[in-house]
């Protein structure tokens, strides 16, 4: 059996990957580069407004609903364990309480954050450090009983640049690797037996190529391609395509006009790109995604056949 059939969360609650799945975003962030400042938990209309939206996402189609309080986006300013357990606690007390049933992830690279999160209702943490960058994570998530979700990235949000600016003036040089499939794939390998040596089973773990961080709009599209290659290591690939800035660029460059999206001309904002998304994502469904990370399930569910 190629695919783990299952990702395990706590308190009893899995969800089979043997066939693709949605994970709809819950930012509680100001910053996030598509939707920063949309949803806010100041507030108890704040809250209110965080579960609306996840039962609107369920409605359409999400299985998962990730929630994360720090932005990622490149750039992005580091926001330490109090404020992101501050954004983070509200919005999953309130959503687990409407949604007793639903997957809930918490888009994390902190243990501390992880921990408070799990307390709250979480079922699996979400790093795009592949538990590097807290030492504890893999540890705790095999402690509790939570899945992880495992990204490749070359660097830092703050150290990194969109796939679109890499060798602008003023911007970073173009990532190389030899060969950008296999290179992600081995780290992600390693990283997959870290967390599995610390405890954690292997059905409680996704793998996720980490698209548009440290990798060029070619690069990020040969990951898409040739994902077959990463779903042969024995886990469940997570398809993290949704409004980025390769999205954009495919897009403009007219490859998603003969499939019913007109080109994207310049200044488009990142919501622009949820049609191309869709489109990218049915391909990496094809070829072995099975969890499709997305900031409009609606527009997913069109295209998507998923199992809610």
């Amino acid at each position: 059996m190629i695919w783990t059939s299952s990702y395990h969360g706590g308190v009893g609650r899995t969800l089979d990957l043997s066939v693709p799945r949605l994970m709809a975003i819950l930012n509680v962030t100001p910053d996030s580069f598509s939707d920063g400042g949309v949803l806010n938990v100041g507030t108890a209309e704040g809250v209110a407004q965080v579960v609306l939206a996840a039962r609107r996402a369920v409605e359409q189609g999400a299985s998962v609903l990730d929630i994360g309080g720090e932005s990622t986006r490149p750039g992005a300013e580091r926001v330490g364990a109090d404020e992101q357990l501050a954004r983070v606690i509200p919005a999953i007390l309130g959503v687990r309480a409407a949604l007793p049933g639903v997957v809930i992830t918490i888009d994390t690279t902190l243990a501390a954050v992880a921990a408070g999160a799990f307390d709250a209702g979480a079922d699996a943490v979400n790093d795009v450090s592949a538990g590097t960058e807290s030492r504890g994570m893999l540890a705790l998530c095999a402690a509790r009983g939570r899945g992880i979700t495992l990204m490749h990235r070359r660097a830092v949000p703050g150290a990194d640049s969109y796939s679109t600016r890499y060798g602008l003036t003023g911007e970073r040089e173009a990532p190389t690797y030899g060969d950008c499939v296999h290179e992600v794939g081995e780290f992600l390998a390693r990283r997959a037996l870290a967390a599995m040596d610390a405890g954690v089973p292997h059905g409680a773990i996704v793998i996720d190529p980490g698209l548009g961080f440290g990798k060029t709009v070619e690069q990020n599209l040969e990951l898409i391609e040739r994902t077959g290659e990463l779903a042969e290591l024995g886990y469940p690939v997570l398809s993290g395509i949704s409004r980025k800035s390769f999205v954009g660029a495919w897009a403009a460059g007219g490859q998603a006009a003969g499939l019913g999206v007109e080109p994207l001309g310049p200044g488009h904002t990142p919501a622009q790109r949820d049609d191309a998304s869709a489109l990218l994502a049915a391909r990496h469904v094809a070829a072995g995604a099975r969890l499709v990370r997305i900031h409009n399930v609606a527009a997913h569910s069109a295209i998507l056949t998923v199992r809610g």
